[in-house]
């Protein structure tokens, strides 16, 4: 079935909550407005960061591989939510491109991009389940 890896949660106050991975404490809490202090972003506002910086670190590593500049390269991503509900309908991800960037790598950036593992976990979901243990 293959490797497994855990991540233990601890509540650390108010709504905040951490989790503790790989020798790496991530932070988490709420924002203000719902009941938090905004100390850390919101679980929900990680997800988001983790498709951009995932879809970053392909568009970064594919320059890198053919030792192109990335001096300029960026990522700007649009989240289009749901008009009720807190869901994410759309998502524009838009490479700004390095000076000079060679024209005949344009769509091999994107095809790079869009392999991004983080994406392809949606679009090919785990299993999920709940218990509790002991």
């Amino acid at each position: 079935m293959g490797t497994t890896r855990s991540i233990d949660i601890e509540y650390t106050g108010g709504l905040a909550v951490t989790a503790h991975m790989q020798g790496r404490a991530i932070a988490t809490d709420q924002s203000v407005e719902d009941g938090g202090q905004g100390a850390a972003p919101s679980p929900f506002d990680l997800f988001l960061a983790s498709l951009a910086t995932c879809a970053g670190l392909y568009a970064l590593r594919f320059c890198q591989s053919r030792s192109l500049s990335t001096e300029g390269l960026g990522l700007t991503v649009s989240c289009t939510f749901a008009d009720k509900g807190f869901h994410v309908r759309a998502m524009d991800f838009a490479l700004t491109l390095p000076a000079g960037f060679p024209d005949k790598y344009r769509d091999a950036l994107v095809r790079a991009v869009e392999l991004c593992t983080v994406k392809k976990h949606i679009l090919d979901p785990p299993a999920f389940s709940v218990r509790v243990a002991g």
